[in-house]
């Protein structure tokens, strides 16, 4: 439980790192990148875990989730438009 919870809160840091380093004007509201972010979070923390790319508390976790976010966004507003 304490891990969802940390996933959502780097998820939170996340969003708002993509929204500032990611492509494009951001046309999306501050809570879509929000909401972004905790799915790229969530989709690096469990997808890299599940690759055996890093474990758990390691840094890589959180890089990737910056770049799981930035692609996240890339992606909405590819198909957004």
């Amino acid at each position: 439980m304490l891990q969802i919870i940390f996933t959502i809160l780097i998820g939170f840091v996340v969003g708002l790192l993509a929204r500032w380093i990611g492509p494009g004007g951001m046309i999306q509201g501050f809570w879509v990148t929000v909401l972004i972010g905790v799915a790229g979070s969530v989709i690096a923390t469990y997808g890299g875990q599940a690759l055996g790319l890093y474990r758990a508390g390691q840094p890589a976790g959180f890089i990737g989730s910056v770049v799981g976010a930035i692609a996240l966004l890339a992606l909405v507003q590819l198909f957004g438009r």
